[in-house]
């Protein structure tokens, strides 16, 4: 999808109704089901964290920043994701959350992105956390300043990429939730997104595709 084409459909995402955990449970093995309503785990005092789906133009095509994370320790350490991190008591709102990390991650600032939208929430079991996407877009392909504590690499995925469906396969993986299970992923230059991550880009996609 051209960076143009996608500009013009700007008002249609900001207004489209989200499919929720309908999209989500399609990059979910049956085995990660019950985990899919985010309000049934409120009870366990999750921690809140928000994460930033960015798009841009590169090469007058529209692209969207995942990030490899860093092998530093922790449940996440390695796996791709957004930029993104937990809620600071000095954030006012999940979106200055998700706008502040990505500025510490990526190095790109809150004044170059406009936030189109907040996506369905998550829950994460191994981490107990409830995490809010945000849709968001700026007008120029971003100049990247990695934090290398964090983050090891970036990934850039055309649009038209997620839209086509013979990146999603079944891949074997342990899980939090059962041992070695085949579970839908996105595979794209060799790097496997699955979990959350999949889950919120399952959800981009849907609503991409109702516009266009």
């Amino acid at each position: 999808m051209t960076f143009d084409s996608l500009l013009h459909k700007i008002p249609e995402i900001k207004s489209v109704n989200l499919l929720g955990i309908e999209a989500q449970a399609l990059m979910v093995p049956e085995e990660r089901r019950p985990y899919l309503k985010v309000d049934d785990f409120i009870s366990n005092n999750p921690r809140y964290s928000a994460v930033m789906m960015l798009l841009y133009p590169k090469e007058q095509e529209t692209s969207l920043l995942l990030i490899e994370r860093s092998n530093g320790g922790g449940v996440h350490a390695g796996q791709v994701g957004f930029p993104g991190g937990k809620y600071e008591v000095e954030d006012k709102t999940l979106e200055v959350t998700a706008l502040r990390e990505t500025d510490e991650e990526v190095g790109i600032k809150a004044t170059q992105i406009e936030i189109l939208k907040a996506f369905t929430r998550v829950y994460i079991p191994p981490s107990n956390f409830i995490v809010q996407p945000y849709l968001g877009i700026m007008d120029t392909t971003p100049r990247v300043e990695l934090s290398v504590d964090e983050v090891a690499n970036i990934i850039e995925m055309p649009l038209s990429i997620l839209l086509d469906d013979t990146i999603i396969k079944e891949v074997g993986l342990q899980t939090s939730y059962a041992e070695l299970i085949d579970v839908p992923a996105y595979v794209y230059n060799n790097y496997t997104i699955w979990g959350a991550t999949a889950m919120m880009l399952s959800e981009l996609k849907e609503t991409i595709k109702q516009v266009l």
